[in-house]
């Protein structure tokens, strides 16, 4: 078994007013060698945005992006014709692949709107370009991991996929859980995340915004507290 510790306090930071952002790897103004992925998960970005402030038109290539956001109302238009909201309580994937160009925007002018936006490395070039949004807090069980992301062969009608062998887990807890998870491929790995409270994984402590790194493992156990939020993203390694 192999682990690396991400505390909060060692994640980048950058506050350029209209945007408070924590980077989990190398992104911007951060740089950390020894930060650069975990596997195939190139950026795992908390961003606090000013109300109607936001990032105007840029491009993306070869990358599955994905947004979720957790409080507020994100405004998005890209090159392919989508337009249109992605509230919290929502997920929007977008395949880049050949490549795209989007904005994303805080859409009201008096709140604020705090997101996690993911980058994972697609396992295909240039594939042509697609956009998916859905409901995801239906879906989530509580007390448990539910997978709200899947790869594309995986993936059964209506569920969001992307082009990787990577999977994205959410699990709301209000009582104190243990459980364990069983990762799909021994080249995988699995980056957990602590979105709020408490949890242990494989007997390490984590707290809020808390991050770890595991693999070379089959099965790892999670003990959650109360009134806890987690994210595990898995994902191959080499």
């Amino acid at each position: 078994m192999k682990t690396i510790l991400h505390p909060a306090s060692t994640r980048g930071i950058a506050n350029f007013g209209w945007l408070d952002a924590r980077y989990s790897f190398s992104f911007a103004n951060f740089y950390d060698p020894n930060r650069l992925q975990f596997g195939a998960l190139r950026v795992l970005n908390d961003d606090i945005i000013a109300p109607s402030m936001g990032f105007g038109e840029h491009p993306h290539k070869n990358m599955e992006i994905i947004t979720i956001p957790q409080s507020g109302i994100l405004k998005h238009k890209d090159s392919m014709g989508n337009e249109g909201i992605v509230k919290a309580g929502d997920i929007q994937v977008m395949s880049a692949g050949s490549g795209i160009e989007h904005s994303e925007i805080n859409a009201k002018d008096n709140e604020e709107l705090s997101l996690f936006q993911l980058w994972i490395f697609s396992n295909e070039q240039n594939v042509t370009p697609r956009y998916d949004q859905k409901k995801i807090q239906p879906l989530l069980k509580t007390n448990r991991l539910t997978a709200i992301v899947k790869p594309r062969d995986k993936a059964l009608d209506g569920e969001v996929w992307i082009h990787q062998d990577a999977y994205i887990h959410l699990g709301n807890f209000n009582k104190k859980t243990t459980t364990t998870f069983s990762l799909n491929s021994k080249a995988h790995g699995a980056y957990v995340y602590i979105i709020n409270g408490n949890a242990e994984i494989n007997n390490i402590k984590l707290n809020k915004r808390d991050a770890m790194g595991i693999w070379d493992v089959d099965l790892i156990e999670i003990s959650v507290e109360k009134d806890s939020d987690l994210m595990l993203i898995e994902v191959p390694m080499n």
